[in-house]
């Protein structure tokens, strides 16, 4: 592997798709988790207890980190803070539905549903996505935090991006993420937010 690679720890491949050109743009390799062979733990279930995204992405990128045998890991938790649920569903935003035997898509839209259920008789839904990135290295843990405004709309409006993305209505592009392309969404996104700033962060070791 390249010196200058670095893991990625994620099973997204969302995420994967979203974070790795902002790496490519400075020349630095990511590597995910299958690429590595690094099969599903029973383990990372247990990964995001804590009540703060930055706790949860610190104990993701540690348990990664080690796992790897010490590969400088980036790792992020992120999520959606809606005003009308007073910051729900948060640090539980993937697991938001309840629905643990579901992966994927499915999960996808079965979180939707709950919130879009969550919301109903709500006029206007504002609401912002949060990630908070973070980088382990020998003797480094650096973080990096980045955010999105925009409201939560009640009928999905284009396909692609994941998660929430089709009901998040962006205020700065005008319309959803899910109607947006990779390089609109990462202009503007938490994700891109997050982890420009990390890699600004780790280039001058702060």
């Amino acid at each position: 592997m390249s010196a200058t690679a670095l893991l990625l720890a994620t099973r997204s491949n969302g995420k994967i798709r979203e974070i790795s050109p902002i790496f490519a743009a400075a020349g630095i390799t990511l590597v995910s988790l299958d690429e590595l062979g690094i099969d599903e733990s029973d383990d990372e279930a247990d990964l995001e207890p804590h009540s703060t995204f930055e706790e949860n992405a610190l104990s993701k990128a540690r348990y990664f980190y080690e796992v790897s045998g010490g590969i400088p890991t980036l790792a992020d938790d992120s999520g959606l803070e809606v005003d009308a649920l007073g910051g729900s569903p948060g640090v539980r935003s993937k697991r938001w539905a309840g629905r643990h035997d579901l992966r994927g898509v499915e999960l996808d839209h079965a979180n939707n549903r709950a919130l879009i259920a969550a919301l109903h008789g709500v006029a206007v839904a504002t609401a912002r996505y949060v990630c908070v990135a973070v980088y382990i290295a020998v003797g480094q843990a650096i973080t990096a935090r980045g955010e999105t405004a925009g409201t939560i709309i009640p009928e999905p409006r284009g396909s692609g991006g994941f998660g929430y993305d089709p009901y998040f209505l962006s205020s700065e592009l005008g319309k959803t993420f899910g109607e947006s392309t990779i390089e609109e969404k990462e202009r503007v996104s938490h994700r891109g937010r997050a982890f420009r700033d990390l890699l600004a962060r780790i280039r001058s070791g702060r």
